[in-house]
């Protein structure tokens, strides 16, 4: 594949690129604004809107009662009301919504909403639903063997207990939706949304209309990160109901401070752990009970939970393992899909148990790590997941060993302690750490894809699918296939928005497969068409079909050297196309992809889940202040396989983006709620997120060449990247860990909060730094 630049980004620079609420205003456009609760968790005892509706330029205040379908979003469980009606479940939670001229309009008026509640008691952490046992579903289980037995015949054993903050997705574009009833009294939504279908689907729900009575269209999204792929369903499906209404068009842009109280983060984590290994830090068993917060409602927490209990293992092979999962039903913001969607949290649990085996043992991190790679043993053993599937195409050792080698890992080890020998209050750290991540969706039926190209007689091509473009170049590689396929240059070829009257039943962009699955469905609807020219090519330049080739923009017969450049042999292929036309064949076509092999028992928790595995790994330095817990990241070198890009400067930009984001999860970006539930953190003044002076100017990132090809038939040999690379910011956390055990006396484990915060830092410095040896000793669990 050619070396290819963002599709869009000259239109990103001069603003040429079209977003949702930056369309060209119908005529009579309405705004909505909301009436937020102040409690945490509330009945609802009166709601008087008489006053609002007087107000200027109001049209409209809704409530649950204007409803005329079901008041409800849930895309798994129906327990998600768009408009609270009885009782309030977190705070700032929509009880009502002024619809008005202007946004200005109906935010005054949004104050003159009278409420009456009865306050009740919140249950806002996980700490408070596990003394309450609130759950929103029974525990999940993963488990292998007979994980309590093989604790108690442990040579060694740990034990432990994190907790894992979550994140604010702060995409650029906020919840935005255009809604307007068209002449046919058709819905036709325009949404920034990961998942057009599904917000078909709910927009559906809530009117009491069959789904094809609504078409949602997705321009593209400024940012998505997971937070669009369900929490875009309240604001399309309210801005429909107020449409519907009313019968004029409305629009809905959430500011920030409305976006980040009201949407859902990232899942904060609990868990607890126990391990057991050998002298050599081998694991030999593990036991795993992990909360997460879902917060009011269910959302897309259950495969949240399970994405995260599969990834415990991150890389690495234990023989005797059980995961217990619950979801804690809290009054906050119902958490939802992010980057990564719980693998992140798993995989930070699954590196707490190898940072604390390697000080237990006082062995260096990196080679206890090392040691419990999933390997090919000869008898299969050792490449096993605890959930049953094997883990091959497994090119991590080499992985690990050339990034060793690249970043200069050991001497720079070596340097570093000698600075830490000569600096009292400035320590370094240096960590590496893998990844091995699942590519599918958790959910089999999600992983299918279609497409619908069109061929115009000048030889113009449009191409529509399935996925949605959120800035990650997902059009870009779609651009790719296609021209690739039919030979010929991007620039012939159009990238439609995607709509549902296009493409139907379509999937979330998500999981790391929106090329993977919609390049396959691309690449299926462009052979088809190729096949179709091929015949009508072939008659033309005199050759059997089987020696017909495309490219450059043409289509020529093989083994023609009469002309020595392909720019110039046989026919343009407008030619081809205009003379296919006038034979009467069909110049469009649809594809369609499902991922084989797939299997997942959520009950049994066992099966095939991923269709391959992503590996990368990552060496970051770091310095700290022991005055202050503040910390420099001085370098970073990243090694990810990508397999064949589709587009190199996408994938960098992915992998670079990707580990900045998760350096702002593990660092900095901490969100805080007051007693009464309410966010404190829902503005960039509280709550930070990476700048350009976190990022190290020394910054290397480089795509891993495989040395073997894949067992799986991805598209073109790619893979996908959208999520993986966030996790070789573990390395970060790691390499604070090995700095703050710096300035311990005598080597001890450390344990760090997450996100770790100068605060966090700055506590861990001081708990080691009151270790005594004697302490240290007692504290290894040897098995008698």
């Amino acid at each position: 594949m050619k070396a290819r630049t963002h599709e869009s980004a000259e239109g990103h620079v001069n603003g040429r690129a079209l977003y949702t609420d930056e369309q060209h205003p119908p005529q009579d456009l309405l705004s909505l604004w909301p009436v937020q609760s102040p409690h945490a968790h509330a009945q609802i005892r009166r709601i008087e809107v008489s006053a609002a509706a007087r107000m200027p330029g109001v049209v409209r205040v809704l409530t649950a009662a204007d409803i005329p379908g079901e008041n409800d979003t849930g895309p798994i469980l129906h327990d998600e009301p768009l408009i609270a009606a009885e009782q309030v479940s977190f705070h700032g939670q929509a009880v009502a919504w002024v619809v008005a001229v202007d946004e200005a309009s109906a935010r005054a008026a949004a104050a003159c909403v009278e409420v009456d509640y009865l306050p009740l008691t919140p249950c806002l952490t996980i700490a408070d639903a596990i003394a309450r046992e609130a759950y929103h579903l029974p525990p999940a289980r993963v488990a292998r063997g007979d994980a309590a037995t093989a604790l108690e015949l442990a040579p060694y054993r740990v034990c432990g207990e994190v907790s894992l903050g979550g994140q604010d997705h702060f995409y650029l574009e906020t919840q935005t939706s255009w809604v307007q009833l068209d002449a046919d009294g058709l819905i036709q939504v325009t949404s920034s949304t990961q998942h057009p279908t599904e917000t078909q689907i709910i927009v559906a729900r809530v009117l009491g209309i069959a789904s094809n009575r609504v078409v949602c269209r997705c321009l593209r999204m400024g940012g998505g990160f997971g937070g669009k792929e369900t929490q875009a369903n309240p604001c399309a499906a309210i801005a429909a109901l107020a449409a519907w209404t009313t019968g004029r068009p409305v629009r809905i842009k959430l500011s920030r401070q409305l976006d980040m109280q009201m949407t859902g983060k990232r899942h904060p984590f609990y868990a607890r752990y126990e391990a057991g290994f050998d002298g050599d830090g081998l694991l030999q068993a593990l036991r795993v009970e992990l909360y997460a917060d879902g917060g009011w409602s269910c959302d897309l927490s259950p495969p949240v939970l399970m994405r995260a209990m599969v990834h415990v293992d991150n890389a690495y092979y234990c023989p005797q393992v059980e995961i217990i999962g619950r979801i804690a039903r809290t009054h906050l913001a119902s958490n939802t899909a992010f980057r990564g969607f719980g693998g992140p949290q798993g995989m930070l649990i699954g590196e707490e148990v190898m940072a604390r085996i390697a000080a237990e043992l006082n062995l260096p991190a990196d080679l206890v790590r090392e040691r419990n790679f999933y390997s090919d043993d000869g008898d299969g053993r050792r490449n096993q997941t605890p959930y049953g599937q094997p883990v091959v195409d497994n090119h991590l050792a080499e992985l690990w060993q050339q990034l060793k080698r690249d970043s200069e890992f050991d001497a720079r080890r070596r340097a570093i302690a000698q600075f830490n020998a000569a600096h009292a209050q400035l320590k370094r750290g240096i960590a590496i750490t893998p990844v091995k991540f699942g590519i599918s969706f958790n959910k089999t039926e999600y992983n299918q894809a279609g497409a619908l190209v069109h061929i115009y007689t000048d030889g113009s091509i449009q191409l529509n699918h399935g996925g949605t473009e959120m800035g990650q170049g997902l059009h870009t590689k779609m651009l790719a296939v296609a021209s690739h396929v039919l030979g010929v240059d991007s620039a012939q070829i159009r990238v439609m928005p995607t709509s549902t009257d296009k493409v139907p039943n379509t999937s979330a962009t998500a999981a790391s497969s929106g090329s993977d699955l919609n390049g396959q469905a691309v690449k299926a609807a462009c052979e088809t068409l190729r096949e179709r020219l091929v015949p009508v090519a072939a008659q033309l330049l005199g050759c059997t079909p089987q020696a017909v080739r495309f490219g450059a923009g043409r289509i020529w017969a093989d083994g023609d050297a009469s002309v020595p450049a392909a720019s110039a042999r046989g026919l343009k292929f407008a030619e081809v196309v205009q003379a296919a036309y006038n034979t009467r064949i069909s110049l469009s076509a649809t594809g369609y992809y499902r991922t084989p092999g797939l299997s997942w028992d959520p009950k049994q928790g066992r099966g095939h889940p991923f269709y391959y595995y992503a590996f990368g790994a990552a060496v970051a330095e770091v310095e700290v202040c022991g005055f202050t817990g503040v910390h420099t990241l001085r370098r970073v070198d990243l090694l990810h396989d990508v397999g064949d890009s589709l587009a190199e400067l996408i994938d960098r930009g992915q992998i670079e983006g990707g580990f900045v984001q998760g350096l702002g999860w593990l660092t900095c970006e901490e969100l805080r709620w007051n007693a009464q539930g309410r966010l404190l953190t829902d503005a960039p003044s509280t709550y930070k997120i990476p700048t350009l002076g976190e990022v190290p100017q020394d910054f290397h990132v480089t795509l891993f060449r495989r040395s073997r090809a894949p067992s799986t038939n991805v598209i073109f040999h790619s893979k996908g990247v959208g999520e993986p690379p966030l996790m070789l910011a573990l390395s970060v956390r790691e390499a604070l860990r090995e700095a703050i055990a710096a300035f311990a006396a005598t080597p001890c484990p450390v344990t760090l909060a997450s996100p770790a915060t100068p605060e966090a830092i700055y506590t861990a410095i001081e708990r080691v730094r009151r270790v005594e040896p004697r302490a240290v000793a007692e504290a290894l669990d040897v098995a008698t």
